[in-house]
């Protein structure tokens, strides 16, 4: 039996944790010292050694680690893990049984009882994800896991911790039959190049998927649209399979011509009647007001951090200046689709960015929906904090 660390938190994070509470808060640590090794299993105890809950050391974000049961004699095993993963698979049933989506999130981290722990599925192939040490100390069993309850073509993982004080985000091969990348893969009909040995590109964020399906079916038709920091530009194929005059991608990676070109090709659709700019949002911007250029829709989804040689940019700080030159180049009655991914603050306060703009630009709008994660990211709505995305999509009125 692998031998547990007894950690004692202060009466806030117990009262936290009582309340369903996943992640172990690094200032409700009592006894610190205790703390050596990522991966240790631990045994969280109230000031009076009380028991609380189990789970494992893994320094991530806010936490210093998750819990994984609250039943004081579940050991934390395989037996553990497997009850988990094959607990979030059924839930993903559907996903599985849809020919028309064929990539998915099959397990999500403490919306699914592990903390620190994603896993993706692309048509056959699953690319699991470690945010910490810890969980990646753990990694004997979540695999031991995959080969029982799943047929895979192959895993693939990515490692998003820092390792000997450097951070580098890599994809390896695990087990199967390594993948000929690119492969296709299906959303809502819409196909997307993904390669899951190509670093930190996948070639499409998987929590958007919804929101492609809005501006396909919804917002896109008829419109010139302008789409920054397009990434491989999923959001472009997406609203021109939706009937858009032209799209614009717009983003400062050089690598985002060429993914984009992909995109557009693999959906049939002839990337030279669109726009593809490897340029700064923020200079497109002042171009695009220079040469009064509008559009009908336009989408934001701004990393969280993000700095070029001109400019350095926090949605927290920025979010209402990068909503006002949208509002500059958006026609009367056009759309802004306004989202971000920063877990730092919630919706209240990322509409009050919104709004700041509209109000300090002196025009109207409207909200017409609001988004955040989709199904298969399953969060706890008990602590909205880690349903990190936000999406606004409202229509400019003067």
């Amino acid at each position: 039996m692998t031998k547990i660390i007894e950690v004692q938190l202060n009466d806030q994070a117990v009262s936290e944790m009582k309340k369903g509470y996943p992640l172990i808060p690094k200032n409700g640590v009592l006894n610190p010292q205790a703390l050596k090794e990522e991966g240790s299993l631990l045994k969280l105890v109230d000031r009076n050694w009380r028991f609380v809950a189990k789970g494992y050391y893994g320094v991530q974000n806010k936490g210093i680690g998750w819990v994984l049961t609250r039943k004081e004699n579940e050991e934390i095993d395989f037996d553990l893990f497997k009850s988990k993963i094959a607990a979030a698979f059924k839930r993903r049933e559907a996903f599985y049984n849809d020919p028309n989506t064929t990539a998915f999130r099959v397990f999500n981290g403490e919306g699914d009882g592990i903390g620190g722990l994603t896993i993706d599925y692309y048509d056959g192939y699953y690319m699991v994800s470690w945010y910490s040490e810890g969980i990646y100390s753990l990694k004997h069993h979540i695999y031991n896991v995959l080969d029982k309850i799943v047929d895979y073509k192959a895993i693939y993982e990515k490692k998003r911790f820092a390792q000997k004080g450097q951070y580098i985000e890599q994809d390896d091969f695990v087990r199967g039959e390594e993948g000929d990348f690119p492969i296709i893969v299906k959303e809502n009909g819409m196909n997307y190049a993904v390669d899951l040995n190509d670093g930190a590109m996948t070639g499409i964020f998987l929590d958007q998927r919804d929101v492609r399906k809005a501006i396909r079916d919804h917002y896109a038709e008829g419109r010139t649209v302008l789409n920054t920091f397009s990434y491989t530009g999923a959001f472009s194929v997406a609203a021109s399979l939706g009937g858009a005059k032209k799209t614009v991608s717009v983003d400062l990676a050089s690598r985002s011509k060429s993914k984009t070109i992909e995109q557009f090709s693999v959906n049939a659709i002839d990337y030279e009647q669109q726009e593809i700019r490897v340029m700064d949002v923020f200079d497109y911007f002042r171009y695009a007001k220079r040469h009064e250029l509008k559009y009908g829709l336009v989408i934001l989804d701004p990393p969280s951090f993000a700095r070029s040689k001109k400019y350095t940019f926090s949605t927290a700080r920025n979010y209402p200046e990068l909503v006002k030159d949208a509002i500059a180049v958006t026609e009367k009655n056009g759309i802004i689709v306004a989202s971000t991914n920063n877990a730092s603050f919630g919706m209240k306060r990322f509409k009050s960015f919104i709004d700041k703009a509209f109000k300090e630009t002196k025009t109207k709008y409207k909200v017409l929906e609001e988004s955040s994660l989709p199904r298969d990211f399953r969060s706890n709505r008990n602590f909205p904090e880690f349903n990190y995305l936000k999406v606004v999509i409202l229509e400019k009125l003067n």
